[in-house]
């Protein structure tokens, strides 16, 4: 990437050594973008706060306790079928590739496809795009475990990241979307950004995508609001997030964690529910924000899918399926896709 186009996307470069670099936005950019989100977000009837905010530091963390839960299936399942993928899929990585992530988190999955890689190529690229901070430190762990691992990693959200690789330069690349982040968008705003990942895609690039399949009403609701109480302190620390870097005065002892999963649109649907009448001030929002008791704030859907429903999607987009690996229960599946 050259320092012009560098420049007109607003990244600022860090060079840790010679297998670690990453890009990010200038810290200004990142908190107009928050405050700016969360005034509109808030300002509202239907208020909702965007479910790419749970992922600061501490939320990081508290979602890879969330993927050790008991109740939590989606995690282990794709772990499963991630370990079927070792000797079936080098088969469409017949030229060089490197390995883009759109939300790696820990990489714990990523080893996986990273023990792939290994065995193909003699040096690894990988681009780790996450909104988190954990980014840099999950990096570092990775190049401990792995000699031959360059990362170029990039602190934005997906958009953004996929923008900044998009003239990066002409390397193919296989991009991964792991978990069932992707359920997190409405219908309409999910297949903008699937429309968003193929105008980034160069000819010959992959795309690996999770989707989590619909199944028992009870296993779901189990998975999202767990026996510990660990998704409900991971959905009210958003509040302690808008708190720290807007300046806002939330108490979190008047919130509860609610979650449900609504069959007719085959989603879990996630809220922090207001426990009495309050105001809070959220000073760099410009906004002073009312409450009703047992008013709902929306932090989240988690959409499930049948599989003529992800066919008909990816087709829809204009992807072609290559192949898609399901677990023995047809929990979740994996979808490895191209651009037409």
């Amino acid at each position: 990437m050259n320092d012009t186009l560098q420049k007109n996307l607003n990244y600022k470069k860090f060079i840790i050594d010679d297998r670690l670099q990453y890009f990010k936005p200038h810290s200004s950019k990142i908190e107009k973008t928050f405050a700016e989100e969360i005034s509109f977000s808030l300002n509202r009837t239907g208020k909702f706060i965007s479910p790419k905010f749970f992922y600061d530091k501490k939320g990081s963390d508290l979602f890879e306790k969330i993927c050790t839960l008991p109740e939590y299936y989606p995690t282990k399942t794709e772990i499963m079928i991630l370990n079927k993928l070792k000797d079936e899929l080098p088969s469409y990585l017949n030229q060089t590739f490197r390995v883009v992530e759109l939300g790696s988190g820990a990489s714990v999955k990523t080893r996986i496809i990273l023990d792939i890689f290994s065995k193909l190529y003699g040096s690894v690229e990988y681009f780790p795009i996450d909104i988190s901070e954990i980014l840099a430190e999950s990096s570092e762990d990775l190049l401990h475990d792995y000699e031959n691992l360059h990362i170029t990693g990039i602190i934005d959200t997906y958009e953004g990241g996929l923008e900044f690789l998009k003239d990066y330069d002409d390397k193919k690349n296989l991009i991964l979307f792991l978990g069932s982040s992707f359920g997190n968008f409405p219908p309409k705003d999910g297949y903008e950004f699937l429309q968003k990942i193929n105008s980034t895609m160069k000819k010959g690039d992959l795309f690996l995508i999770g989707l989590d399949l619909v199944k028992d009403k009870q296993i779901l609701e189990s998975a999202y609001n767990d026996s510990q109480g660990v998704t409900a302190e991971f959905n009210l620390n958003v509040l302690s997030r808008i708190n720290d870097e807007l300046d806002a005065d939330f108490n979190l002892k008047n919130f509860s964690h609610h979650s449900l999963y609504n069959e007719n649109d085959q989603r879990i649907e996630m809220y922090l529910k207001s426990l009495v009448d309050q105001s809070v001030v959220i000073s760099k929002s410009n906004l002073m924000l009312k409450l009703e008791k047992d008013e709902l704030i929306h932090t989240e859907y988690s959409h499930k899918y049948r599989l003529s429903q992800i066919n008909k999607l990816l087709d829809d987009v204009g992807f072609e399926i290559k192949h898609t690996w399901l677990d023995d229960k047809s929990h979740f599946s994996l979808t490895l896709i191209s651009k037409n």
